[in-house]
């Protein structure tokens, strides 16, 4: 249903205009929101140390994960200890928690364990992000800088730096709000942050050239073994078997199309973002090979198979999105 509606919001249809006075109720209210925080009706929360937002506008994934682990990676070079807060979206926890490489992805949610995994930064999820860094800076009070994983609409939580994710093949989508489109909030909201990241080429959005826009490329060459994870192998090492590639995130083809890219010939399964695995999805696969992202094989882990390979992405950002960031906290700083 989910990956339906993608596509849907990539065009512009009839019935799209039955949806769009309801589309128009959803931005008055949504600014109207942003208006009560912005006075005070609305209570907003200030943690005490610089807290980077890093959001998107649209609904569904664009790639926040990988910049996530980018940044705390970045902070951790430039003497900074970040922690890291979650909404925990797709775990079922109700309350706060802290998060490790071991917790169980459906209980906080697959991001977070991945973020914990490729990280080793302190992470802790809750539906209340004020109170899941509260908690996160008790427990780590060594911690100087918060990153929230999404959050950008999460207006109680006040936020020194705004980055916001977009997704360069996408884009926008029809560029109407939910319900008749994909966003959240309108693309003007992207005047007020302090750095658009372009998950791909940016060429269909030079005209957000208000803010810094600096691209990203995900780069991957090699894959370990889910069950060995010190085993790695180059496409190359899956010459004349059969492969079945399997994605539950928010853009399957991106990941699909990096594998093609290597040389890959395989049987692709897309899956809605966050999907819990079992075992019983791969009961009846009839392959030599099973190939899925870190994302996926975070829920995979406890029944993984012998021919379970991950295929592990790093971001590559221009460093000019760092300077944006640390120019802003040592602002904050003086």
């Amino acid at each position: 249903m989910a990956n339906w509606l993608q596509k849907q919001w990539l065009t512009f249809t009839p019935w799209h205009l039955l949806l769009l006075p309801i589309s128009w109720l959803f931005l008055i209210i949504t600014a109207f929101r942003r208006f009560l925080y912005k006075c005070g009706v609305l209570k907003s929360h200030n943690l005490p140390v610089p807290v980077i937002v890093v959001g998107n506008i649209n609904v569904g994934g664009a790639g926040k994960t990988p910049v996530v682990i980018w940044l705390a990676e970045q902070l951790k070079q430039s003497g900074y200890k970040p922690g890291v807060i979650s909404r925990g979206y797709g775990g079922n926890l109700v309350g706060i928690a802290s998060v490790s490489p071991e917790s169980s992805p459906s209980a906080v949610g697959d991001e977070p364990v991945l973020i914990a995994m490729r990280t080793a930064c302190p992470v802790f999820v809750g539906a209340e992000r004020v109170a899941a860094g509260l908690a996160l800076l008790k427990a780590h009070p060594e911690c100087n800088v918060v990153i929230s994983d999404d959050g950008l609409q999460h207006y109680a939580l006040q936020r020194d730096v705004e980055l916001v994710v977009v997704d360069g093949v996408k884009g926008f989508g029809n560029g109407a709000l939910l319900p008749a489109g994909p966003l959240r909030e309108p693309k003007s909201r992207l005047a007020t942050v302090d750095a658009v990241v372009s998950n791909g080429v940016a060429s269909n959005l030079n005209a957000l050239a208000t803010r810094p826009l600096i691209e990203m490329q995900l780069n991957a060459t090699v894959f370990y073994n889910l069950v060995h994870r010190q085993s790695l192998s180059a496409p190359v090492d899956f010459a004349g078997k059969t492969i079945t590639a399997i994605a539950g995130i928010g853009n399957p083809d991106r990941f699909f199309n990096q594998l093609s890219a290597m040389g890959l010939n395989f049987k692709r399964k897309a899956y809605n973002d966050h999907y819990q695995y079992c075992a019983q999805d791969f009961e009846n696969l009839e392959t030599d090979i099973v190939i899925m992202t870190e994302k996926d094989a975070v829920k995979c882990t406890s029944f993984a198979q012998p021919n379970f390979w991950v295929l592990p992405v790093s971001a590559e950002i221009d460093v000019q999105l760092m300077a944006v960031i640390l120019n802003k906290l040592d602002k904050l700083r003086s």
